[in-house]
C-alpha cells in the first residue's frame, strides 16, 4: 500500500509515517520501522521523495542487486536527492567496473590477516583509555574509549601522527553533524579528502610502511588494460573514507555495547562468567541496534515491490535497522539475547557492497568489551545525562557516562 504523510506526525497516528530526519524516530524508530514492515514494506514519503524498504528479504533483494539498483548516486539520502557528485575512489558510492577494481585493491591491502595482527596494539590502546579510570565511579563509554580506540587504531594504521588524529576527527564529526530534524547542508562534504592532502604528499615523498603507503604503491588494471596506480585525488577520497568508516561504525558499536549492557545486566553478568560469549554478544548488539538504518540505492528502470511501482531514477532506502528486526527472519527479533541463533544481519551490509571494515570493528568491538569488563564487570547508564549525535546518518551517542 502506498502511504502519505503528514507534516506533523502526530496529526494523524493512523497513517504510518517515517523519515530520517524525525529526531521522535531517531531516538527510537523500532514502533515505526515495525508499522511498516506489517502495513507499508514498500513505502512512499513525498516530503523527502524516495521509497524504503522495512522487510529483511526486500533489503537483501536490492543490496544485491546492482543491475537495477545502483550506488553512484550515493547511498545517504541528500547525497542522492541533490546529485552530488561522488569522487573515484568513494567506493561505497562506486558501480562496476571501477568499484570492482577499488575494492578488490583495498581488500588486498587492507586484508583480514593484516587487521587480526592488530590485536596487540588495540588492546594497548583500550587499556590506555581505562586504565586511568580504574579506582573511580565513573567511566563515560564515548569520552573515555569510543572516541580515543577506534581513532588510534585507524591513525596507526594510516601512519597519521597522534598529535593530528583530534583535529581530523573534528573534521569528520562536523562533517556528519546536522541540525535536528533538518537534512544535511552540505551534503557528502569532505568525500574530497582535502584535510589529508599533506599526509598524502608526505608519504609520496617519504613511503612508509602503512596503509597510505601501501595505496600509494598499489597498482591494479584498469577497464582498457592499462597498469595503474591511484591518482592523487583518488587517494584522498579513499584516505578521507578510511579513516572516517573507522572511527565512526566501533564508537558507534561500543557505546551501543555500553548502553545495552546496562539494561540487561543479567546478560552482562553472564559474559563476565563466560567470556566466550563476547562474540555473539558483539553480533547480537550489531543486529539489535544497528549504527546506520539505511542504505541508499537508486534504481536505474522500473521496479515493483507488493503491488507499488517505483519509477526508475528514483532513491530506494534498504532499511537494514528495521530488516534486522524482522520476525521474519529472527525470531523475537525485538528481544535482545546474546544467546540467540545466529542469522546474517545487515548492518555491514550484504554481497559485493558488504563493508571491507567489518573484521576491524568487530575485533575492536570484541577486544573493547573484554578490557571493559575485566576492569569494570557492573556499571550503570546515566540516561539522564547521555546525550544522542546530531546527526541522520550514523545512529548512536554523543555523550555516555555510566556509573562503576
Amino acid at each position: 500500500m502506498n502511504q502519505s504523510i503528514s507534516a506533523d506526525p502526530q496529526v494523524d497516528e493512523r497513517a504510518v509515517h517515517w523519515d530520517p530526519y524525525n529526531t521522535k524516530y531517531f531516538a527510537n524508530p523500532y514502533p515505526v520501522f515495525r508499522r511498516l514492515r506489517e502495513e507499508a514494506p514498500i513505502y512512499r514519503n513525498d516530503e523527502f521523495d524516495f521509497y524504503a524498504l522495512s522487510r529483511y528479504a526486500d533489503c537483501v533483494s536490492i543490496l544485491e542487486n546492482r543491475d537495477d539498483f545502483i550506488s553512484s548516486k550515493g547511498g545517504v539520502l541528500e547525497v542522492m536527492k541533490t546529485e552530488t557528485p561522488i569522487p573515484s575512489g568513494m567506493l561505497i558510492f562506486e558501480d562496476p567496473p571501477y568499484h570492482t577494481i577499488h575494492r578488490k585493491l583495498f581488500s588486498r591491502i587492507f586484508s583480514p590477516k593484516r587487521v587480526r595482527a592488530l590485536e596487540p596494539q588495540i588492546r594497548e590502546f583500550c587499556a590506555k583509555a581505562l586504565d586511568p579510570l580504574v579506582g573511580g565511579n565513573e567511566i563515560d563509554f564515548i569520552e573515555h574509549l569510543g572516541s580515543e580506540m577506534p581513532m588510534r587504531v585507524i591513525g596507526m594504521l594510516l601512519g597519521i601522527p597522534d598529535e593530528h588524529l583530534k583535529p581530523l576527527q573534528r573534521i569528520v564529526d562536523d562533517n556528519m553533524r546536522t541540525e535536528p530534524g533538518k537534512p544535511q547542508e552540505k551534503p557528502g562534504h569532505g568525500m574530497t579528502g582535502e584535510a589529508y592532502t599533506d599526509f598524502i604528499d608526505s608519504r609520496i615523498a617519504n613511503p612508509s610502511d602503512d596503509l597510505m603507503s601501501d595505496l600509494i604503491r598499489a597498482e591494479y588494471e584498469a577497464p582498457d588494460g592499462e597498469i595503474r596506480r591511484l591518482t592523487r585525488a583518488e587517494l584522498m577520497t579513499m584516505v578521507a573514507l578510511i579513516f572516517g568508516a573507522g572511527n565512526e561504525t566501533t564508537n558507534r558499536l561500543i557505546g551501543w555495547s555500553g548502553k545495552l549492557l546496562s539494561e540487561y545486566p543479567d546478560q552482562r553478568r553472564a559474559i563476565c562468567e563466560d567470556m566466550s560469549l563476547i562474540p555473539d554478544a558483539i553480533e547480537e548488539i550489531l543486529r539489535y541496534e544497528s549504527p546506520g538504518l539505511y542504505i541508499g540505492r537508486t534504481t536505474v528502470r522500473d521496479v515493483e515491490f507488493h503491488g507499488v511501482t517505483v519509477p526508475a531514477g528514483n532513491p530506494v532506502l534498504a532499511l537494514v535497522g528495521s530488516a534486522n528486526r524482522d520476525e521474519e527472519k529472527f525470531s523475537d527479533g525485538e528481544v535482545f539475547n546474546i544467546r540467540r541463533a545466529r542469522h546474517p544481519h545487515l548492518t555491514f551490509g550484504i554481497g559485493f557492497h558488504n563493508c571491507l571494515g567489518n573484521v576491524l570493528a568487530r575485533i575492536e568491538g570484541r577486544i573493547a568489551l573484554e578490557e571493559v569488563l575485566k576492569r569494570f564487570p557492573e556499571w550503570e547508564v546515566d540516561l539522564g545525562r547521555a546525550r544522542m549525535s546530531s546527526t541522520a546518518t550514523v545512529r548512536g551517542w554523543e555523550t555516555l557516562p555510566a556509573y562503576v
